[in-house]
């Protein structure tokens, strides 16, 4: 189906109910049978519904799929998705396999409660045919509901069950279409999908990783995760509870001083009194303006960053958080432990530039109330004031906007510039002193100072116009892959 005309949820589920060859069963655990309704609603849900069920009660539900950990999981989808299609096969293949593509929606939601304490989101998907006769795929999603009341939670879930089942079955051709629809006849206030998972035979050539940046380049989510494993989590699932520690970089590639930054900060993090026995999450983090840089995003330019950072064992965060305390607010839906944030010296200097805080009616105050809420430190990497001024922004005269407060002195240029020694606008210094004298920003010390000319500019160009040299600058694993699978224009030596 080929068409720019945005159809309306009804008309969705009557076109699929129309299709004689599509034929299923839908199981919906909580927040009623909200999508099940919607195809009942639509008409002609005789040719389409094999079966609806709502395994409501949890010893209901557990003598059907089995027990999990959790009822709102991915696990328990997997279980409802696995068994009711088994059941299909068994119980109709005989008599309606060769002209029937058979599928299974389901989704666990919890939706929100009487009190109105817990988090509302569920898991999603469908397994489904795309012929009659052939293997199976499966599509799964998480969603958060954003609705203040239950029935509009209900109401948003349903829709978009049915954008998700409608779309298995007549976007796959476009996989951007397909995301897209995912919130056709929604706001992007109402619903948030921040994790999707493409698997089976129709989805051979699919990288999980490029689907859900595109939930992020679309709106539809401000933040996907990736693990070392090249495997899409869900961020609840990897963060709750946990001890955050992230750096923010371009990775382009990942540099020996890269690592240097983490390893440092890392040490450092894990002896603050409050991290005793607290699992702490590591994050390399990319953001969408990052990837914007060059006007568009280029897919592989993206992947390659990925899996460089994942060939040395690191999990990777993108996001749409250009301000720092975006970001950390972020970790609070999902943590009260400490996070901390390793950054040179250019990210510090951007933080105390007032020009991102026009939008916020407390101006930088504000920010940094939020920044610096609830456990929140900065480790601050050291940088020479020679290194700052050849690759800090420029303004349009060419002079270097450091606001460093040092001599540029050519005797000056050898100076280490740290947190300790930062000199801040003047009408700030007191705010950056109180942040300094209470840790809330943090030097970072036992750092290679070998590595401080090290610039992933430098590197980038000498692997794109055959240079040698750059190998020594970059993980030794993240070197190798690079030149295997020839990641950012590679060519080999001149």
């Amino acid at each position: 189906m080929e068409s720019s005309e945005l159809l309306t949820t009804n008309r969705k589920a009557l076109t699929v109910n129309l299709d004689e060859a599509k034929y299923g069963t839908f199981a919906e655990i909580g927040a009623g049978q909200e999508v099940a309704r919607q195809f009942f609603q639509a008409g002609g849900a005789a040719g389409t519904i094999a079966k609806s069920i709502s395994a409501y009660d949890m010893k209901f539900s557990d003598a059907i799929y089995g027990k999990a950990a959790r009822y709102v999981s991915r696990e328990r989808l997997e279980l409802m998705l696995d068994h009711e299609y088994d059941l299909l096969i068994e119980r109709l293949k005989g008599v309606r396999g060769d002209r029937s593509s058979f599928f299974v929606f389901a989704d666990t939601v919890a939706a929100k409660s009487f009190k109105g304490t817990n988090e509302a989101h569920g898991w999603m998907g469908v397994r489904f045919q795309a012929e009659p006769n052939t293997p199976s795929s499966v599509i799964i999603l998480h969603v958060r509901m954003l609705d203040k009341e239950n029935i509009l939670q209900q109401q948003a879930l349903g829709i978009v069950g049915v954008n998700l089942v409608f779309g298995a079955f007549y976007y796959l051709k476009d996989q951007d279409q397909f995301i897209r629809s995912l919130v056709d006849n929604l706001t992007l206030d109402r619903i948030e999908v921040d994790m999707i998972n493409f698997c089976g035979p129709l989805f051979s050539n699919v990288d999980n990783r490029l689907m859900s940046l595109k939930l992020v380049e679309y709106g539809l989510t401000s933040a996907v995760m990736f693990s070392s494993n090249a495997e899409v989590l869900q961020p609840s699932e990897v963060l709750y509870k946990k001890a955050i520690l992230v750096e923010r970089g371009s990775f382009r590639p990942v540099t020996l001083i890269n690592g240097d930054m983490m390893r440092c900060a890392l040490a450092q993090f894990l002896e603050e009194p409050e991290l005793k026995g607290v699992d702490v999450v590591v994050l390399m983090e990319i953001t969408m303006a990052n990837l914007l840089a060059s006007g568009n995003i280029d897919y592989e330019d993206f992947l390659a960053r990925v899996d460089t950072l994942a060939a040395i064992g690191h999990n990777v965060l993108i996001s749409n958080y250009v301000e720092f305390y975006k970001l950390t607010s972020y970790f609070r839906r999902y943590t009260k432990q400490m996070v901390g944030v390793t950054m040179g010296i250019n990210n510090l200097l951007g933080i105390f530039n007032e020009k991102y805080y026009d939008n916020l009616d407390g101006g930088i105050l504000e920010s940094f109330g939020r920044l610096f809420k609830n456990s929140v430190k900065l480790y601050i990497y050291p940088m020479r004031m020679g290194a700052y001024n050849r690759y800090c922004q420029a303004d349009p005269t060419g002079r270097p906007t450091s606001g460093l407060g040092i001599s540029e002195h050519p005797l000056a240029m050898n100076v280490w510039i740290n947190a300790t020694n930062l000199q801040v606008e003047l009408h700030l210094r007191n705010l950056y002193a109180h942040l300094l004298e209470n840790h809330h920003v943090v030097p970072v010390v036992g750092y290679d100072s070998s590595l401080m000319d090290i610039f992933s500019r430098d590197i980038l160009d000498r692997i794109q116009t055959g240079k040698s040299g750059w190998e020594k600058m970059v993980p030794e694993k993240a070197t190798a892959i690079i030149k295997e699978r020839h990641l950012f224009g590679y060519k080999g030596q001149v």
